[in-house]
């Protein structure tokens, strides 16, 4: 057998010598482009991707039009992939669905009967059991097709040929959307209104210097076709459409129903564009059951054709206004919608456009599919004048005619010969009914030749006028814009436009949660809850091999501290731990604690106090609590070194013990105040570390306590009195075996 490098290539010898990176690169790159270009990112001339736009020419072929019958999806589908989109079915199927679906797409460009899914994100049913049809936005995207409006290109096996773009009589980019990932780029257009689109392109032609402010006078901002309102900046919305990168803040629309007697509830009506309505739902119902949401107190949904979610407050004292706004801030209700306008031009070269880029390059697509279908009119045109002035000579000369077609053996030649015609009159002569002949008349075919050279002077006019391509380009438009404008039922503008003032404002949420009493329990393996009241902890159950490691016992107004071993700070809100049931959650979820550290101390916290806090290595100083607050989950360092403590500063003396149980008082005095750092020696240590620390008032005393919560002093403390970071000496006889200051978990 010959070896690959002696075979041919259709045997499979091909063999390329060149460098591993340099091969790897090409075709990385090769990958990357045909994943932009056939893929990911969508023409700005007709806003539709490879698959789409097959989609679309394979129903045209199959005549789906939108008062066809309607066909089986799964024929659509096949005819697609067998003919122009060598993928699989089911990435059809989902780009055929999503074209049909609604909820996604502002003017859907499919007609589809039976389960197409819903905006709770059910699924589809299957291609087999859908049918499907071209809508009138479809059409208007087809329009002019079979009149050499666009370029075609054969199909991936050469069998046949596919539209390079389709004619778009309306602007489908913004109008509907678009959104892809591709290498290294990304698109994220949203959908807008149709008729606003179409009154943008007018200015455009009326004054091409027209800016982004001149458009935003017809088109304010994008049409979601599940409704909500867009709470957006004016001049956000300005800078995104300028530059072709920004974003929409959308938010669910909601009003109140009065139930008497001061009772109320929320109803929302309409929910942002891409939320799945039954995702927010649970979302809701997760927030009341992990407490983040204390102002909300039921949800249901009681959606039938139209959408309809019941949010009930806790309390009829909260204001609507109030409650919506903690749930924007925690819920999808309100969610952002980017705006990324990466998009494939003219020639095929991706590019970030803005909102008048977009609008231009629409508009001269709509120009040379004007000019394309123009020419291609006057081909047939000429075409049928010659063949006029052929019958003209027949009608002159009729028995003449008749006698050549009914004698001669070659009728053909023998009338080019005897009437001076060329092929095409003499084949279309033939090619008419003897019974037609009979039937011409003169005037009947003159006047079809006059009116056929006035069409053909009016277009040869209009292909050398610019102004007048322009008009007809915005007659056409007008056009579209009865077709798909407010008095239609995909018209009318969906999505609100909300002013400046309708962003969120800072809510003080905790000012409505319910004061209750309540005892948060933290495990040795970090599992927190918060269980109702102060009552005898005696019968806490804990998971195998875990046990109380904190205990504090607080109310639900309250914010608690968590100083952990790598010396940072925590805020948790009472009200929001999980409840007593079970064993909690996992701290950690709360918090961004590090897999290796743990919570040392875990405390209330209380305006105005003050902490010691220590570390192993015998360091520390006072921090106020109030700079220990945290805002974000990740928390606050506080103190740098492996931390031990966070006393409570309630004194005037400090106590510290080492691991080897020697104890050293001095001065509170001598302790600096900082809000972050290493501090200063607190005790000195040949091996081992600090165990625990104190601060106690010299007029009390020293004192400890043990397992059983009894009060035990230390009379003798003074004989341990000396110079701040000293070693001290041996605590005496019958202290705490555990050497710290109270045996006592809390």
């Amino acid at each position: 057998m010959a070896d690959d490098a002696t075979r041919s290539p259709e045997e499979g010898g091909r063999i390329v010598d060149e460098p591993i990176g340099e091969a790897l690169a090409k075709r990385y790159l090769a990958y990357a482009l045909s994943t932009i270009t056939s893929r990911a990112l969508p023409d700005v001339r007709d806003g539709l991707k490879p698959v789409h736009r097959r989609v679309l020419y394979a129903m045209k072929r199959l005549n789906l039009t939108a008062d066809a019958a309607f066909r089986k999806s799964a024929k659509v589908v096949g005819d697609v992939m067998g003919d122009y989109h060598p993928h699989g079915d089911q990435s059809i199927y989902d780009a055929l669905v999503r074209l049909a679906q609604d909820f996604n797409s502002r003017y859907p460009l499919i007609d589809g009967q039976g389960n197409f899914g819903n905006v709770d994100g059910d699924n589809p049913a299957a291609m087999r059991y859908t049918e499907s049809r071209m809508t009138k936005a479809a059409e208007a995207l087809l329009e002019g097709i079979d009149e050499n409006a666009v370029e075609f290109r054969p199909s991936y096996d050469g069998s046949k040929e596919e539209p390079v773009v389709l004619p778009a009589a309306f602007p489908n980019l913004l109008a509907n959307g678009s959104s892809g990932i591709a290498v290294g780029m990304a698109t994220n257009i949203p959908p807008h209104n149709v008729a606003e689109l179409i009154d943008g392109c007018l200015v455009l032609i009326e004054n091409s210097k027209a800016t982004t402010d001149d458009l935003l006078k017809v088109i304010p901002g994008p049409d979601f076709p599940t409704g909500g309102i867009v709470v957006e900046p004016p001049e956000a919305i300005r800078e995104a459409y300028d530059t072709g990168r920004g974003g929409f803040r959308v938010r669910a629309r909601w009003h109140t129903e009065d139930l008497g007697r001061g009772m109320w509830r929320i109803i929302v009506t309409e929910i942002p564009h891409l939320v799945q309505k039954s995702k927010l739902v649970e979302a809701l119902a997760a927030v009341i059951e992990n407490k983040k949401a204390p102002l909300l107190g039921d949800v249901r949904d009681e959606s039938a054709e139209d959408m309809r979610l019941v949010l009930e407050p806790k309390s009829r004292t909260v204001e609507p206004e109030i409650l919506m706004e903690s749930l924007f801030k925690l819920t999808a209700l309100e969610s952002r919608i980017s705006l990324n306008m990466n998009v494939l031009d003219a020639t095929g070269a991706p590019r970030v456009m803005s909102l008048k880029d977009v609008l231009r390059a629409f508009l001269d697509h709509r120009r040379d599919v004007l000019q394309r279908r123009t020419a291609f009119r006057l081909e047939k045109i000429a075409a049928r004048l010659d063949v006029l002035a052929g019958l003209l000579i027949v009608y002159l000369n009729l028995d003449e005619v008749i006698r050549i077609i009914r004698n001669e053996d070659d009728p053909k030649a023998k009338l080019i010969q005897r009437f001076k015609l060329n092929e095409t009159q003499a084949e279309a002569i033939l090619n008419t009914r003897l019974r037609q002949l009979r039937k011409l008349e003169e005037m009947e075919i003159r006047r079809e030749d006059a009116e056929l050279r006035a069409e053909q002077a009016e277009l040869q006019g209009l292909l050398e006028d610019t102004r007048k391509q322009w008009r007809k380009v915005g007659a056409e438009l007008k056009e579209t814009r009865k077709l798909f404008g407010p008095g239609t039922p995909f018209g009318k503008r969906r999505t609100e436009l909300g002013e400046a003032a309708a962003v969120s404002t800072e809510v003080d949420i905790e000012a409505f949660v319910v004061r209750e009493p309540v005892t948060v329990v933290l495990s040795e393996k970090g599992w927190i809850r918060a269980l109702k009241g102060h009552g005898d902890l005696g019968n806490l159950q804990f998971k195998e091999g875990d046990g109380a490691q904190h205990i504090v016992r607080c109310e639900t107004t309250d914010k608690l501290l968590a100083f952990a071993s790598d010396g940072r700070a925590f805020t948790l809100d009472a009200h929001k731990l999980p409840g007593g049931r079970g064993h909690g959650e996992p701290i950690r979820l709360s918090i961004e604690l590090g897999d290796i550290d743990e919570v040392v101390a875990l405390f209330k916290y209380e305006e105005g106090s003050k902490r010691l806090v220590a570390s192993h290595e015998g360091y520390g100083f006072v921090v106020p609590e109030s700079e220990m607050l945290a805002t974000k989950r990740s928390g606050k360092q506080v103190l740098n070194g492996r931390a031990m403590q966070a006393a409570k500063v309630e004194g005037d003396q400090v106590a510290v013990i080492g691991e080897r149980k020697k104890l050293l008082i001095f001065p509170l005095s001598e302790i600096p105040e900082m809000n972050r750092g290493k501090g200063v020696k607190l005790q000195s240590y040949h091996d081992r570390g600090l165990a625990d620390v104190k601060v106690f008032d010299k007029a009390e005393g020293l004192s400890w306590e043990d397992s059983a919560g009894r009060i035990r002093a230390v009379p003798e403390w003074k004989d341990f009195r000396g110079k701040r970071g000293g070693a001290g000496k041996l605590a005496p006889k019958g202290f705490s075996r555990s050497g710290r200051f109270s045996d006592v978990i809390g």
